[in-house]
C-alpha cells in the first residue's frame, strides 16, 4: 500500500490512478491528520509527501514520521514544487528518501517509486530474524526460539515481545504498549501488561531476563544488566 499526502486534488487523482493502474495499492489523503488516521489503522510501505500542506508542512510532518518508532524506516518521497537546490537539500536532511520536484513525469515517479521499495526489500532481506541474546524471532515464520528451543506464544504475547525486540533499548510505559499492542488508550488496565510481561518471562526461561523492568515508567528490552 502507497499512501499519498497532498492537498491539491487535481495531482493527487491522477497520481493515484496512475499509481493503481500499475496494480499498486494507493490512498491519498488532503490533510495530516487524515493521513495519521490512516497511519493508525495501516501502516504503508511507503509514503508520497507534499512539502506545502494546510495544519502543517510536509518537512513537520516528516521530522515526526522520522521520531516515531514505528514509522523511523517509512520510506518517503518529497514532491514538491519547491525545487531550489536549498529546498532538496532541506528535504533530504530532513530523512526524505527521494526528492522529486513538481511538475514530475508520471514515468518517472513510478520508476523512482519502484526503486525506492526494491532498495527498501533489500535492506530488509536480512532482517527477517531478529535476535536479542538468546533469543531469536522469525516474523515471517511467526517463531521464537528461546537459547535454542522453540517456545509457544499467545499472538499478543508474541505480538509484545515483538515490538519490544525491534525496539530494543527504548522504555515503553504500561499505557503505551496497551496501545501498540491491544490497539486501546490506557483506562486502568495497566494489570493486562504486567500480567502477559509475567507470562511471557516464563516461557522464555532464562531469556526472560532481557524483558526489563524500568520502576516507575515500564518495560523494555535489553541485554545490559539493571542497576
Amino acid at each position: 500500500m502507497i499512501y499519498m499526502l497532498e492537498d491539491e486534488e487535481g495531482i493527487r487523482n491522477f497520481v493515484l490512478y496512475a499509481l493503481r493502474s500499475s496494480g499498486m495499492e494507493a490512498e491519498g489523503f488532503e490533510t495530516p491528520s487524515a493521513l495519521r488516521a490512516a497511519m493508525a489503522e495501516r501502516l504503508p510501505e511507503l509514503l508520497l509527501l507534499d512539502r506545502m500542506l494546510p495544519e502543517e508542512d510536509g518537512l513537520s510532518v516528516l521530522k515526526k514520521l522520522r521520531s516515531d518508532p514505528g514509522t523511523r524506516k517509512l520510506p518517503v518521497i518529497m514532491l514538491t514544487a519547491k525545487d531550489s537546490e536549498l529546498d532538496k537539500v532541506e528535504g533530504l536532511d530532513g530523512g526524505a528518501d527521494d526528492y522529486i520536484a513538481k511538475p514530475f513525469g508520471t514515468l518517472e515517479l513510478l520508476s523512482r517509486i519502484k526503486a525506492l521499495l526494491r532498495r527498501t526489500a533489500d535492506d530488509n532481506a536480512g532482517a527477517d530474524r531478529l535476535m536479542l541474546g538468546g533469543l531469536c524471532i522469525c516474523p515471517s515464520k511467526h517463531e521464537v526460539t528461546a537459547d535454542g528451543s522453540r517456545v509457544a506464544l499467545t499472538l499478543k504475547e508474541y505480538d509484545m515481545l515483538l515490538f519490544l525486540v525491534r525496539h530494543r533499548g527504548e522504555v515503553f510505559s504500561r499505557e503505551s504498549l496497551l496501545r501498540e499492542i491491544w490497539g486501546y488508550d490506557f483506562s486502568g488496565e495497566s494489570r493486562t501488561v504486567d500480567v502477559h510481561i509475567r507470562t511471557l518471562r516464563s516461557k522464555l526461561g532464562s531469556c526472560g531476563e532481557l524483558i526489563q523492568t524500568i520502576r516507575g515508567v515500564g518495560y523494555k528490552a535489553g541485554e545490559e544488566p539493571l542497576d
